[in-house]
């Protein structure tokens, strides 16, 4: 073996104990069919049942809609509401994908320098403490009612998430392995490469769901409070308008794009960093 190779580690965690598989999205085995059964069968008496009260009971639509005629909302406004989605997933994509890559930086420079953690931290707390909807009437006084603002809301409410789980995972690592490669002639950037970002890629796809779930409802508050376009914006237009049955199926649809962004950080830490388990 050269002097500068670097040998491959095991990946059990440190001591014997519980690897971040516990917590990592890569934990966990596929349902059985009995289980699926159980659930769709618990779905249907919840919708089911719904339906029956609410007509049992005349409940008015504009205060609680029946499930078919969420439904029937959810077809008929699809195409109006389609282009909105379209905005929606643009401003969360775009402010998530500036936001992860500062966390991720963020945390990569923090753990490397300690001075610059002692620095930004006070700052990177009021981040996480400060509700970004509150800075949202001031972001569109500045920038205006377009994509900036709300980019910029979604990027400040991404960006922590990711960066503290990102450092907790990349201060996690072994330090016997690290001794190991120094000892075998590895520089900083090796060892962060090839030891600490694996062992972080766990934590590192909890932050960016995380992430990924405040900058949803960071997108949704920011198009509420200003702006003409927008999932969130048709939630303002439908309840002002007290059209529940159409407000109800944005709602699914917002719900549908949560479960969706769990559904991909799951598979791809099932697929990348189930050795954790």
């Amino acid at each position: 073996m050269s002097d500068d190779a670097i040998p491959e580690f095991g990946s059990k965690a440190a001591g014997g104990g519980v690897g971040l598989g516990s917590v990592s999205l890569g934990a966990g085995g596929g349902r059985t069919l009995a289980e699926i059964a159980v659930i769709l069968l618990v779905a249907v008496v919840i919708i089911g049942g719904l339906e029956f009260l609410l007509g049992w009971y005349q409940v008015p639509e504009y205060v609680l809609p029946k499930p078919s005629a969420i439904a029937a909302a959810f077809v008929k406004e699809l195409p109006n509401v389609a282009p909105h989605w379209g905005y929606s997933v643009v401003t969360l994509l775009s402010g998530f994908g500036i936001g992860a890559g500062i966390g991720l930086l963020l945390a990569a420079v923090i753990t490397q320098f300690p001075f610059v953690e002692k620095v930004i931290t006070p700052y990177i707390l009021i981040l996480v403490t400060t509700p970004m909807l509150a800075l949202v009437p001031l972001l569109i006084l500045r920038f205006g009612f377009g994509y900036t603002p709300r980019i910029i809301a979604v990027s400040l409410a991404t960006g922590p998430m990711v960066m503290i789980n990102a450092a907790t995972g990349f201060r996690r690592t072994d330090s016997a392995k690290i001794a190991l490669a120094r000892s075998y002639g590895a520089s900083v950037l090796q060892i962060f490469w090839k030891i600490r970002a694996p062992m972080a890629l766990p934590m590192i796809l909890v932050g960016l769901m995380v992430g990924g779930i405040f900058g949803l409802l960071t997108t949704v508050g920011a198009e509420m409070a200003g702006g003409g376009f927008g999932l969130g914006n048709r939630l303002t237009t439908y309840s002002s308008m007290i059209r529940m049955p159409e407000f109800f199926a944005v709602i699914l649809i917002l719900s549908g794009m949560g479960i969706l962004i769990y559904v991909i950080f799951f598979l791809i830490g099932k697929k990348w960093a189930s050795w954790e388990t």
